[in-house]
């Protein structure tokens, strides 16, 4: 059911900005995304009965109406899902599943795994048997499109995941026109501990007239060998 109601979703939104990519209208979704229910309490996951992590439920609920104006939107192109396909690794065979031909791309010379998402998923490496947990540092870069009419104002706030810092930069992201970009960096340094467990946070764009918050959940994922990413 969800993902007939999400395609719907998606579909009015393209009906009213038809201007906009697969990503954007992706993004419009999950940026507006409720993290809580309907009650304002915190979204329960059905399989554990406890309260759901963004690994669960992903940005949290969908807006229809929300994301009909979601102030920033996160767009990506094609040629970067080629990029990110590039950074893994892949076989030519298997770049074509994803792909379908090779033909059609040329440029493999940029291969990224930082994708202008609008998440956010840092592994850190661990030593299970010394239990050694070094300062985990990763930097991301994002590039947002102003999707209001004109100028605005937007400054991040950060939800940090325990055990970690975060710096944003920059703070304060100032628009003077419709779809104009802007891009910023955020940096995590996280320490682990002997629960090798997984935190969570987010970052939020929040308009200066407090009219827009453009969310991002933000998940801290230790990385172990024989562990499966699944089993968390």
């Amino acid at each position: 059911m969800a993902c007939l109601h999400a395609s719907g979703i998606a579909a009015m939104l393209k009906s009213v900005h038809p201007e906009w990519s697969p990503s954007a209208i992706k993004s419009a979704m999950m940026t507006t995304a409720n993290p809580l229910d309907n009650t304002r309490d915190q979204i329960i996951a059905s399989d554990t009965n406890e309260p759901a992590t963004p690994l669960d439920m992903g940005a949290g609920f969908i807006d229809p109406n929300r994301a009909l104006d979601p102030g920033l939107i996160y767009d990506a192109t094609t040629q970067d899902y080629i990029n990110l396909i590039c950074s893994m690794n892949f076989t030519e065979d298997q770049f074509k599943t994803f792909a379908r031909s090779s033909a059609n791309y040329h440029n493999y010379s940029t291969p990224s795994a930082d994708l202008n998402y609008p998440s956010f998923i840092a592994l850190w490496e661990s030593d299970i048997e010394q239990k050694n947990f070094p300062w985990f540092v990763k930097k991301f870069t994002r590039t947002v499109t102003n999707a209001g009419s004109g100028t605005a104002k937007y400054t991040a706030k950060v939800e940090t995941p325990k055990n970690a810092r975060i710096s944003v930069s920059p703070q304060v992201l100032a628009f003077g026109k419709k779809y104009e970009k802007k891009s910023y960096s955020m940096t995590i340094r996280y320490r682990g501990d002997e629960k090798f467990s997984t935190n969570y946070g987010s970052i939020t764009r929040v308009e200066d007239n407090g009219k827009q918050t453009v969310r991002s959940p933000i998940s801290v994922h230790p990385v172990i060998e024989d562990w499966p990413l699944s089993g968390y």
